[in-house]
């Protein structure tokens, strides 16, 4: 298995500088990563530097809080989908998935989804931050809303992906949708383990380490 086809490389740092974004964009571009994820504002310049090639502009919404209001966040989908993006993974709102408000989650996904104009959405529930029956139910929410994955962690929390989460996510959606296992993954044998649990892709700032040896 190729791993490089599932990685997200990854810099979402607020201080990334234009010589790191075209640095990440290259090296995903030489390795054959699944797509490069940045910042919104950071979005077209990754879409020019990626044109043409096999690798997908991915970004962020909502990001990293999730706490602002859907129709902003359906609005930022839709300005970076237009900007380039061809994958958006929006922060589901963590406090209504705390307060157990499923329909609110639902309902906010889907208002984003719709604004991604058919492009892939990625849900992240922030697990770090959430019981097993919270990441079951804020997963089923997100494939009752239309999105094509659940993904674990902003990376921006008090921690990451963990194969208990992964395995719990993959559980829940079954094959009908994918799951991205993000956050704290550094090495080759974390990736694999995080697929062997059921990750289909894996976000990392160290791309270059986790294909090593490939």
């Amino acid at each position: 298995m190729k791993l490089a086809k599932l990685i997200d490389h990854t810099l979402l740092k607020p201080d990334a500088s234009v010589a790191a974004i075209t640095k990440l964009c290259e090296e995903a571009k030489e390795n054959h990563f699944a797509s490069v994820c940045v910042n919104p504002g950071f979005v077209p310049l990754a879409a020019k530097l990626l044109k043409g090639s096999d690798v997908k502009v991915c970004t962020v919404v909502g990001f990293p809080l999730g706490a602002t209001l859907p129709e902003s966040k359906a609005y930022e989908a839709k300005l970076a989908v237009e900007a380039g993006a061809e994958e958006v993974d929006m922060v589901l709102n963590i406090s209504m998935a705390k307060e157990h408000d499923y329909k609110y989650v639902e309902d906010e996904i889907r208002l984003v989804k719709e604004s991604c104009e058919g492009k892939l959405l990625k849900v992240i529930l922030e697990t770090c931050l959430l019981t097993d029956e919270e990441i079951v139910e804020t997963s089923k929410a997100s494939k009752r809303a239309g999105a094509d994955f659940v993904k674990t962690s902003t990376g921006f929390s008090k921690g990451g992906a963990t194969v208990h989460a992964v395995s719990l996510m993959r559980q829940t959606v079954g094959n009908d949708l994918g799951v991205k296992a993000s956050g704290g993954i550094h090495t080759r044998e974390e990736a694999l383990a995080m697929v062997e649990a059921g990750a289909s892709r894996i976000g990392a700032s160290s791309g270059l380490e986790l294909i090593k040896g490939e």
